[in-house]
């Protein structure tokens, strides 16, 4: 752009966080605001043959390769809407009735309004109360809420912040974010197969050329790649199913929906009823086993404990073979179905492709399907070509090369030398389980079994006792929150929001662009900035293409009176006399410390790379050379010791056997368990009767999570609400016409869905693209309450879901493929009965606004 009044400047926009960058896009400026975004070309100022331009070419000779430029998704060119949001936080806001010298109500939590207050007495109120929380409990009395997928910043990062500043004033009580996206093979698969960090397989490179020089097929097992990658890596995902439909690999998808990749890539649908996955695994492990269809030497070779799992499987453990005609009536999977996949998969090469994990990952017990996964992949040579798990997106996660299945780069940039966001801590004094806070706000002490919770640990950390509060510590008293949507994105949201209405809690504080979710409940809240709006550094490592230093320079001026994360906490920080050791360094000499350490300092100057606006790092020399994912294991199973107490495939995991042997939810062998102790999310339970369906929460299609329910551009998408009666767009909700029928439910419908934690409201959409016996409603729709703790009008599901954690010796969510009965609900008799709530400000376009819960001067 030439006008002396417009500028282009380059945004990671993925909403990854964590300091981890993709969705690159160009973002042209007029007078100050956004004009356009768009892709940003890497042609523009590199020569695209230095950049090594990588293919991968099928058998057939079809082709993929990278575009000359990125690959943004809807979610990124409608990004503007949401900085010009109608329910940004304008200025610092203070609960109407709490008053930090006199009562402060914590039971109105949630319905309180608010009004403005400056920055100074804002600020000043948080020291002060800091100052006291600390003398009156100690600094473990404050929980930091401080991670969260959200904007990638870096210096001005959306979570970390807070825990900078509390650091310097002697610690907190950290939130432990647990595998969320992983928790299936984290608490399941790392026992059969290890494979550090996550437990997915973590020697992927070249997967994607081996699979379309040697694979037949793919099976995509509760995996989505047209909606689930496009927060953290973009079109690129959609474009390698494309490929592989040109190669002629053929596409299986298992899952209870026929989701948005499925419906366009699908070869064959199989779909599966919620939480069945792995009776429909038994089952095809039975085939085999039955038809001897596997190779046995080479099993037991790479194995060990091989027999304990034909004998589960085989029925000679409960008396129950787990054969196909078994596994039917559980799964909604034909037994003809079943012996058909698994005679295909025994005589071709065959991989399993997810996205980080799919609901099967997140449901209660997830760690068996995940571990099951594992065993059907073994049992069928994993390693050989053609053959492997491999992941659509989280490319290259945690800086790893080694799980990266696209040609790889010359190297990732890494930013942690500056970043201010979440750190992976595994010693912190205090900490609790991010699945078990509002047990440890409501009713400490608590104990659990699974060591540290945090996504990266190895196995053995899992088989540790721990409590909170720690001897010498206290009950919590203060939350410093600046990813406050845990009600929407969690376990039991319900359950939190009675825990943040709790008398033990005297002082909330939330950070955050938009009045949403938990802000609600905050006493006092600060507005933040989104990344357009500040001067930062960024790198693109999950696109797919190339890997990306950005320098991103401020786009437009902050909205209303926000200031970044990091200048927030930092007005905070100059009240307590800590500024200086706060920020440790000026934006520019932060952003230079950055580039030097960042890996790509040799292959371009600090001028040039200011002048130029961002770096394309060139795909590496010799990466066709590179190991093959698992083909040298599986070609000498010596050649790569596994990340096991025994080195090997552990089909009977000799860690659990030894420290949990009489768990049945978790047992050594991996099993089908439909309910226990901890879960009865099963139609094998009686508790189906009462509420006979499941629920699936995907990821959703038009937000990433809670981010974005507000973008007006994705709202007016006719599959993003259903607008009912009373003008108000509700949540949709897959009903399969069989079902609907029987229900009396016609598209568009407004109807109440409900269980024994709670309800939500949704508008119906009749589709043959979820199977009988289950709903299909996406997770992460902002928490518009009706009763606190009982009643939502907005779909926000997860309100409903379980609390219980995986199983009782796994600390992880269960947000996916529970119990649920849905009713037809009238919106203008509840309007009636519940006149508050339904007469609260709201804009059509935008949904809730900030505007509904604050009081103007005057009013």
């Amino acid at each position: 752009m030439s006008e002396a009044n417009s500028k282009t400047v380059y945004k990671s926009l993925g909403l990854c966080g964590f300091g981890l960058g993709s969705n690159s896009a160009a973002v042209d400026v007029k007078d100050g605001k956004i004009l356009r975004i768009r892709p940003m070309h890497y042609d523009e100022k590199y020569d695209m043959d230095d950049l090594r331009p990588w293919k991968i070419t099928a058998r057939n000779g079809a082709v993929l390769e990278p575009k000359t430029h990125t690959l943004p998704t809807p979610l990124q060119y409608a990004y503007k809407k949401r900085v010009y949001s109608k329910n940004r936080v304008p200025y610092p806001l203070k609960r109407v009735d709490w008053d930090p010298n006199g009562e402060r109500h914590p039971e109105t939590r949630g319905t309180s309004k608010y009004v403005r207050i400056s920055w100074d007495e804002a600020t000043t109120i948080i020291a002060d109360e800091l100052r006291r929380i600390h003398k009156e409990y100690g600094p473990f009395a404050v929980l930091a809420q401080i991670d969260g997928h959200g904007e990638s910043k870096i210096i001005h990062a959306a979570h970390g912040c807070p825990g900078k500043l509390l650091d310097l004033m002697g610690g907190y009580t950290l939130q432990a974010r647990q595998p969320d996206s992983w928790e299936g093979w984290t608490w399941g698969a790392k026992h059969i197969w290890g494979m550090h960090p996550v437990g997915k397989q973590a020697h992927t490179e070249n997967l994607f050329k081996d699979i379309a020089e040697n694979g037949d097929a793919v099976l995509f097992w509760g995996a989505d790649p047209e909606t689930t990658p496009w927060g953290w890596g973009g079109m690129m995902p959609g474009r390698i199913e494309s490929f592989f439909t040109e190669a002629e690999i053929m596409q299986v998808f298992i899952c209870p929906d026929l989701n948005y990749a499925a419906a366009v890539h699908a070869d064959k649908w199989i779909p599966v009823l919620p939480n069945t996955d792995a009776a429909l695994q038994c089952a095809i492990a039975h085939v085999w086993f039955d038809e001897g269809l596997f190779n046995r030497t080479w099993v037991e070779e790479h194995s060990v404990g091989f027999d304990w799992f034909e004998y589960y499987i085989m029925g000679n453990e409960d008396g129950v073979p787990k054969t196909p005609a078994w596994a039917a009536p559980i799964t909604g999977v034909p037994a003809r179905q079943i012996k058909a996949l698994a005679r295909y998969w025994a005589k071709h090469a065959v991989s399993i492709a997810h996205c980080a994990g799919g609901g099967l990952i997140r449901a209660a017990y997830s760690s068996e399907p995940a571990r099951l996964e594992v065993a059907l992949l073994v049992m069928q040579g994993l390693g050989k070509p053609g053959a492997g798990q491999i992941n659509f997106m989280d490319l290259g996660l945690f800086g790893i090369d080694a799980i990266y299945p696209l040609p790889r780069s010359v190297c990732q940039p890494d930013l942690n030398s500056i970043y201010n966001g979440w750190a992976m801590l595994t010693e912190p004094v205090n900490f609790i389980p991010k699945t078990l806070i509002p047990q440890a706000i409501m009713n400490p002490p608590v104990h659990w079994s699974g060591g540290h919770v945090i996504a990266g640990l190895p196995a053995e950390d899992q088989f540790i006792e721990w409590d909170f509060p720690q001897p010498g510590s206290g009950e919590l008293h203060m939350v410093w929150t600046d990813s406050p949507c845990w009600q929407t994105c969690w376990n039991g949201g319900n359950e939190m929001q009675r825990a943040l209405m709790h008398p033990n809690l005297e002082f909330i504080v939330a950070q955050h662009p938009w009045l949403e979710n938990d802000c609600l409940f905050a006493d006092i809240i600060l507005p933040t900035t989104t990344k357009l709006e500040v001067h930062d550094v960024s790198n693109d490592l999950f696109s797919g293409q190339y890997n990306m230093l950005m320098h991103e320079e401020q786009a437009v001026p902050h909205v209303g009176d926000s200031l970044s994360d990091f200048e927030a906490v930092g007005e905070v920080a100059k009240k307590l006399g800590l500024y200086e050791q706060y920020v440790g360094g000026t934006e520019d000499e932060l952003i230079k410390k950055g580039f030097e350490n960042s890996g790509v300092a040799g292959m371009i100057s600090y001028e040039d790379w200011l002048e130029k606006g961002y770096f394309v790092v060139p795909t590496a020399e010799g990466w066709e050379d590179d190991p093959v994912g698992m083909r040298d294991w599986h070609d000498d199973p010596e050649a790569l010791r596994l990340d096991t107490p025994t080195g090997k495939i552990e089909f009977y995991s000799t860690g659990l056997a030894e420290h949990y042997p009489d768990d049945v939810e978790r047992p050594p062998v991996p099993h089908f368990v439909p309910y226990g102790e901890s879960h009865q999310e099963s139609m094998l339970h009686p508790r189906s009767k009462e509420y006979p369906f499941l629920l699936v929460t995907n990821h959703p299609r038009w937000r990433v999570h809670a981010n974005n329910d507000d973008n007006t551009w994705c709202r007016e998408i006719e599959t993003c609400k259903v607008v009912g009666p009373d003008g108000y767009a509700y949540e949709p909700l897959w009903i399969n016409p069989v079902d609907a029928v029987r229900l009396n439910m016609h598209d568009g419908d407004i109807v109440k869905m409900f269980n024994d934690r709670g309800a939500v409201l949704g508008g119906v959409r009749l589709s043959e693209r979820v199977i009988p016996g289950a709903l299909y409603q996406d997770h992460g729709a902002r928490v518009d309450n009706i009763v606190i703790g009982e009643f939502d009008r907005a779909g926000a599901n997860n309100l409903i879901c379980p609390s219980n954690t995986t199983s009782k010796n796994c600390p992880g969510e269960v947000t996916n493929s529970f119990l649920v009965n849905v009713e037809k609900a009238d919106v203008l008799a509840l309007a009636e009965q519940y006149p508050e709530a339904f007469a609260k400000k709201y804009d059509k376009h935008t949904g809730q606004i900030a505007d509904a819960v604050i009081i103007k001067e005057g009013e």
